[in-house]
């Protein structure tokens, strides 16, 4: 008695596989499927008991026919019946069994089309699938008509599902930064960042920066919250303003008098300081503006300023501490990220989740914003498949390729042969039909 190949398991359900997936062992012909499923099973039995029903009702007509041969009369009509029934049933036996196998083991040509045509069939489905499913105007359609951003956004307006992508998008991030070497992330800052910022002129793009800043007026909130805490802390510090005063005033000078000198400066800073706060349009205001105005256009047309900056840059840029701040900046803050994402209670987490949540709802509420990410998503599904929808179909003849030829064409045969079997049965249900009725027209013209 033979015992079954090592790599590769019996094919009947008697075996006993029925592992909830499916492994592939390579061998000298390919790829062959060894393990079958639970479901591959069941099917088994399915097309087990299909082909009993096909070939019972083959006997059963070859049976009817010779008990009936010779006959005449209503028998004559059940033994034309029998007849075509059984030609029928053959023919379309052999058609179903020429696509698997050669039929009583005889090659005859033309038959076991998928074991000697695979790599032509997996072709052929590459081309099918890519003409009709890659096709970019068919992706389009699917996706316009799935309303892919409504149903994404219905999906996240719900807490816990915010929640799960929340999770998520930091385990990812945890992993990244664990990844990522101090080392790597530094030569690669030195790289793109330094030697970019070292090629390129500062001062023409800080003139021009400064220009713009003073023109929208953006910098008179920083001088509004630089005065309050200047005035602030005059507020507070008289002593303190006084004494300094005092300690810089000649020798030779009474002690009243520089004390009487100290209180005016404090008196005097202190009431600038303020006014200069209150009034928008103070000269000191104006001063400032005009100082940083000059200095904008000095940046960008005075070459000795901007021979300046650039020495300036240079020796930061080549400052032998400039690696060191860099490397202790980048682990201060991949630490400070890692600590954040790790914290399941934690504001970065929290904040995410919400944020996702109210992008959902808004995805779900309003039409004009789904149709703006659907048309995103269209264009850059469309993108992939244009560009790389051969790649991808290729990914199925590749695979039927890897393919053993026996294995492929019972792994096919598994799926399919069950409703293959009805061909069976109704060519012996059409054959008969078809008999009879040639007989009865055959009777009438006789």
């Amino acid at each position: 008695m033979s015992r079954p190949s090592p790599n590769r398991l019996p094919w009947s359900a008697s075996a006993g596989v029925t592992t909830s997936g499916m492994r592939d062992v390579r061998h000298d012909r390919g790829v062959a499927v060894t393990d079958i499923s639970a479901a591959d099973v069941a099917r088994r039995r399915g097309l087990r008991r299909m082909k009993a029903l096909a070939t019972g009702m083959l006997l059963l007509a070859a049976g009817i026919y010779a008990l009936t041969i010779g006959e005449s009369g209503f028998l004559g009509f059940v033994n034309a019946a029998a007849e075509a029934a059984m030609v029928g049933a053959l023919a379309d036996w052999f058609a179903v069994t020429a696509l698997f196998r050669h039929p009583l083991g005889i090659p005859i040509p033309h038959t076991a089309l998928i074991r000697t045509r695979k790599d032509a069939l997996g072709r052929s489905l590459e081309e099918f699938v890519a003409t009709n499913f890659l096709s970019e105007d068919v992706v389009r359609d699917k996706i316009a008509r799935a309303g892919v951003s409504r149903r994404t956004g219905e999906w996240l307006a719900e807490p816990r599902h915010a929640d799960r992508v929340a999770t998520e998008l930091s385990t990812l991030a945890h992993g990244v930064l664990r990844v990522l070497r101090d080392d790597d992330v530094v030569a690669v800052l030195e790289q793109v960042v330094v030697q970019r910022a070292a090629s390129l002129p500062w001062s023409p793009v800080a003139g021009k920066v400064l220009a713009g800043v003073v023109e929208d007026g953006t910098h008179r909130r920083l001088v509004d919250l630089v005065l309050d805490e200047l005035t602030r802390w005059l507020e507070v510090n008289r002593a303190t303003v006084i004494r300094i005063v005092v300690d810089q005033a000649p020798a030779w000078t009474p002690n009243w008098v520089d004390e009487r000198i100290g209180r005016r400066v404090y008196e005097e800073a202190l009431r600038w300081t303020r006014e200069v706060r209150a009034d928008p349009d103070h000269p000191a205001r104006r001063a400032f503006d005009n100082l940083l105005n000059r200095i904008a256009v000095d940046l960008q047309d005075d070459p000795l300023t901007r021979e300046r900056v650039e020495a300036i840059k240079q020796r930061l840029l080549a400052h032998p501490e400039l690696r060191t701040a860099v490397l202790a900046v980048w682990s201060t803050v991949r630490r400070l990220l890692i600590e954040a994402v790790d914290d399941p209670h934690g504001e970065l987490r929290r904040r995410t989740a919400e944020g996702l949540a109210d992008l959902g709802k808004q995805l779900a509420a309003e039409p004009r914003l789904q149709a703006r990410v659907d048309s995103y998503v269209q264009d850059a599904v469309g993108y992939l498949v244009r560009g790389y929808a051969s790649e991808v179909a290729t990914v199925i003849s590749d695979t039927v390729q890897r393919w053993d030829a026996e294995d492929a064409s019972r792994r096919i045969e598994l799926h399919v042969g069950r409703d293959l079997q009805f061909i069976r049965i109704n060519g012996t249900v059409v054959g008969s039909l078809a008999g009879l009725a040639i007989h009865a027209i055959t009777v009438l013209v006789r």
